[in-house]
């Protein structure tokens, strides 16, 4: 008697996520932000995480990067329970945050803050390499690079911050409202660089309060409702559930194909 075929289903490879949580909770203090929050981010992706102010977004971004440690529930990088990490040991795992703000120092040059975290992340022989990379990837910085970081527009603060972060490109990049405050051509400028990083083989999970953008470059999308998640799936298959479950108001972008 012939041995059974063993089904598509069970001979398919199980894929860990880079960075899973499983029902987390956290605050700060008495108030709780985020209610059995669980969501997996798969490795080489972008996940979006959407929601209005107040939802728990950056709550979850500073969980996933060691800032807020889970009440409850577990969170895992690359399969591992790192629940209890600090958060630099977060960091040399391969994970960082482009925090919401400015994050420079105000009083030192666009090349002395690029630098400084050249220097720790690369060792003095690359760090000429990295400012290389991060003037390539916002070219008006390298316009800049003499000028004191605090006299730089908001823009352009941002822009700081962010290189500061992606000339060493890390294995899993949490992206905190990079779009607050920002005027349309720098949003449209820093998503071409986060594009740019994912296809360089970095996966991402973006914060984001405005969708449109968010959207254009996700693979997955998650919603926040005031600390819960209300939708998680893939951004093929969200449909016109956006209007209902994005409590911004936004509007679907368009589909590469223009559908």
């Amino acid at each position: 008697m012939s041995a059974t075929a063993p089904s598509p289903e069970s001979s398919a490879p199980v894929v860990t996520p880079m960075l899973e949580l499983r029902d987390v909770q956290a605050g700060y203090g008495p108030f709780r932000a985020l209610f059995g929050v669980s969501l997996s981010v798969r490795q080489g992706s972008v996940l979006a995480l959407l929601g209005s102010n107040g939802a728990g977004k950056t709550t979850v971004a500073r969980v996933c990067s060691g800032l807020i440690k889970p009440t409850k529930g577990k969170f895992f990088f690359e399969g591992r329970d790192v629940t209890r990490e600090r958060a630099y040991r977060l960091a040399r795992m391969g994970i960082a945050q482009a925090p919401e703000g400015r994050s420079v120092f105000a009083s030192l040059t666009v090349e002395e803050n690029l630098t400084l975290s050249l220097r720790r992340a690369l060792g003095r022989s690359g760090a000429a390499g990295g400012l290389a990379r991060a003037y390539e990837m916002f070219p008006p910085l390298s316009q800049r690079r003499r000028q004191v970081a605090g006299t730089l527009s908001g823009g352009e603060q941002r822009m700081l911050a962010l290189a500061r972060v992606l000339a060493d490109p890390p294995r899993l990049l949490v992206c905190d409202e990079l779009s607050l405050g920002l005027a349309p051509i720098v949003v449209d400028e820093v998503y071409r660089t986060l594009a740019a990083i994912r296809d360089a083989g970095t996966t991402l999970l973006i914060v984001e309060q405005h969708v449109a953008h968010a959207l254009s470059i996700a693979d997955d999308v998650a919603v926040l409702v005031k600390g819960r998640v209300t939708y998680d799936g893939p951004v093929a298959e969200m449909g016109d559930l956006s209007e209902r479950l994005l409590p911004t108001g936004e509007a679907r972008p368009p589909s590469p194909n223009g559908q």
